[in-house]
């Protein structure tokens, strides 16, 4: 059986910049923050982490930090997806040197590749590294699905291990369930969807909203590992529209304004990332409200 690296909730976390880099101080309160709530795993570098904006050596950087200050408490996933495969490769061994416990890979973005391509892509990456692979399939960033059918190809491959599913469709979850091996692991993409696709045999989820409410995205993981589906969609529906605002924009636009306002040092957006509108920054600040988090 392939390793599966974590069960429950994994924070997608985000990126704090300050002038000239990247905030290691602020990162390292975030850090605290999420162990001490219960996340199971931290996903560094990803696209809630604005990692496309980032240089490589920054990118290295706040992975190394991430291993050293978690020290082993939970696995540390770094993003490493580009693209262009050699720079994948190039991210990905990199990763690896900075002592990464796993790599989240997205499909190539603007490329369009077909599966064929989706298939060298990723064998090439995962050829040229020993950890443990997830697949980042979200469409919706990136103009490419993997069909379930690809992802049986790739479940052969000793070091790709599962996959992070953002499609919105549950019946290619279903599919892929059906064709692919026990140890080809499925996490949801989708923060709304993580009961759905837990209930389909996912492991958990990487989560956005973690960010905000970890201790309530590891309690809902936890009662659908416990096979309460009764009490984790209550939970879910409960969380709903504290979801659909921080997806009010695009990802991380609103859940970086949010750890803003509740007086996280999280720094700017960086462009083409930017502030959302006025009308979605009140709706955020309702959310925040509701669910009883003070703004600073």
């Amino acid at each position: 059986m392939k390793p599966l690296l974590f069960t429950g909730s994994a924070v997608a976390i985000i990126t704090p910049f300050k002038e000239g880099g990247v905030n290691l101080d602020a990162l390292g309160e975030l850090l605290d923050f999420q162990l001490e709530n219960g996340t199971d795993a931290i996903v560094v570098c990803g696209t809630t982490g604005e990692a496309s904006t980032m240089t490589y050596q920054e990118r290295a950087e706040t992975i190394a930090f991430c291993v050293r200050h978690v020290g082993g408490r939970v696995p540390v996933i770094a993003g490493s997806g580009s693209n262009s495969t050699e720079n994948a490769v190039t991210l990905s061994r990199e990763a690896e040197r900075q002592g990464a416990d796993g790599l989240l890979v997205v499909t190539p973005y603007y490329n369009k590749a077909t599966q064929a391509g989706l298939l060298r892509h990723y064998r090439t990456i995962a050829d040229a590294v020993s950890l443990p692979i997830i697949l980042y399939n979200v469409p919706s960033r990136t103009g490419v699905s993997i069909a379930p059918e690809t992802y049986a190809a790739l479940a052969e491959h000793p070091n790709i291990v599962g996959v992070k599913e953002a499609s919105g469709n549950l019946g290619n979850v279903q599919k892929t369930a059906a064709l692919c091996p026990e140890d080809f692991y499925i996490w949801s993409g989708n923060d709304d969807e993580t009961v759905p696709i837990c209930a389909l045999g996912g492991k958990g989820v990487i989560s956005v909203v973690a960010n905000i409410l970890p201790a309530e995205m590891h309690r809902l993981t936890q009662l659908c590992r416990q096979n309460d589906f009764a009490a984790a969609g209550k939970l879910q529906v409960h969380l709903k529209d504290f979801c659909d605002a921080m997806f009010c924009e695009v990802n991380p636009i609103p859940v970086k304004t949010a750890l803003g306002l509740l007086g996280w040092r999280v720094g700017e957006l960086r462009s083409p990332m930017c502030p959302p509108s006025l009308e979605n920054l009140e709706r955020i600040k309702a959310a925040l409200a509701k669910y009883g988090l003070p703004v600073a």
